[in-house]
């Protein structure tokens, strides 16, 4: 289960990854936390609510097609509203009701602490990724294994469930890597899906090469995506 705040974050940060699970059997469900109604352009003239329903309902629609791209089984929209997301205890519930709906084995977030080191397409760090990361870890544990947490959720059926591994994107330290050398082109193709966001890069491909490589090389790899991994 890979969750984050926006589209595309997970394309970015560990669609390699996804992919190479993918292949192996895996099956991977993405949850995206906002509505994704909050990535126009820079430029954009008009922010209003219609402006900002054609938006989400483009970036829905590439995220989708992203995940076709990838093999990924199912994408959720928890609809919470773009650029405001805050670690709610909404949220949080939001969060266990699908853990222990689905059950994962490994989840994937996001980090909830700014990595100072600068680093391609991270020298700033969005406030929604960081809610989206700080609420999951706390949905993670205690309270998904805990069924003294959201009790009424037992009476859905939802049995209180442990995640045994969870790997964070983007956090001060890495501590594992997985090799992406197999996957790359597809986590290439995956991000030009999301054209709204993305098109306007024209060195898109070369960056996040240099990225792989970089992050690789570090754990004597050739391309890579790395998160720091702990076991729960």
């Amino acid at each position: 289960m890979v969750v984050m705040a926006h589209p595309d974050d997970a394309e970015f940060g560990c669609a390699g990854t996804v992919a190479s699970w993918v292949r192996a059997g895996w099956r991977v469900h993405y949850v995206v936390c906002t509505d994704a109604s909050g990535g126009g352009g820079d430029e954009a003239t008009e922010c209003g609510q219609e402006a900002r329903a054609r938006i989400s309902a483009t970036r829905k629609a590439e995220q989708r097609a992203a995940a076709d791209i990838l093999g990924v089984s199912e994408v959720v929209f928890l609809d919470q509203p773009d650029g405001l997301l805050q670690p709610t205890i909404e949220l949080r519930k939001q969060l266990v009701r699908l853990l222990r709906r689905l059950r994962p084995t490994t989840v994937v977030c996001q980090s909830p602490e700014r990595s100072w080191v600068p680093q391609l397409f991270l020298p700033r760090y969005h406030p929604d990724h960081l809610a989206a990361g700080q609420a999951t870890l706390a949905a993670i544990y205690p309270a998904s294994q805990n069924p003294w947490d959201f009790p009424d959720l037992l009476a859905e059926g939802l049995r209180p469930h442990r995640v045994r591994e969870v790997l964070v994107m983007g956090a001060p330290h890495h501590n594992h890597a997985v090799d992406i050398g197999d996957t790359f082109g597809l986590k290439l193709a995956a991000l030009h899906a999301h054209a709204s966001q993305v098109g306007m890069s024209a060195d898109l491909d070369d960056r996040m090469r240099e990225l792989a490589a970089e992050r690789g090389a570090a754990f004597g790899m050739g391309l890579a995506e790395t998160f720091n991994r702990t076991e729960n």
